[in-house]
């Protein structure tokens, strides 16, 4: 097998998807009969996406923890997420103690992992002058304007948290979902 030459986008329903493409083929197929039949590489049908649009005063953790519940997401994470906050309440590393802060907030980042068990996010969000403060999110993040996010699922895999007497933490434990 040659090494990928160039990155190619195709057309999949509504979604323009990245597809890295091979001197002799792709590894995923194009349109027609057989269309996202794996050939070979990393394609998943078990993986759902969902988005959406939190409006003014939803609690960005609490609403993300209902919806993975709604759509008993079992092994999720965030795909983006971009928006404003007009209160950031985090647990900063290391500490017990929460930060709340009050103001004009853009979300920088919001990346970890949920499921219907609960969630391990962390938040960046920086504030009017650009200075920046990141942490685990907790639930008090309250949306200014607008979040909009979208998640990741695998519907092969649940994520589970257990304690874990070395770190002291309820850590990530993966394990294969039963049918």
């Amino acid at each position: 097998m040659t090494s990928p030459t160039k990155a190619a986008l195709r057309l999949s329903g509504r979604l323009l998807l990245p597809e890295i493409v091979h001197a002799e083929r792709p590894i995923i197929n194009g349109g027609g009969a057989g269309a996202g039949q794996m050939r070979g590489g990393c394609y998943s049908p078990a993986m759902r996406t969902f988005a959406t649009r939190l409006r003014p005063g939803q609690d960005l953790n609490r609403e993300l923890l209902d919806l993975a519940e709604r759509e008993r997401i079992h092994a999720g994470w965030v795909l983006t997420c971009v928006g404003s906050l007009s209160r950031v309440t985090l647990r900063l590393a290391g500490a017990e103690r929460r930060l709340t802060r009050d103001g004009t907030f853009e979300i920088v980042s919001l990346v970890g992992t949920i499921s219907r068990g609960g969630g391990h996010l962390h938040l960046a969000a920086s504030d009017e002058e650009g200075t920046t403060v990141g942490g685990h999110l907790l639930d008090g993040c309250v949306v200014r304007t607008t979040a909009e996010v979208v998640l990741g699922a695998d519907e092969r895999l649940v994520f589970d948290r257990r304690h874990d007497p070395e770190t002291g933490y309820d850590e990530l434990v993966v394990g294969e979902r039963q049918p």
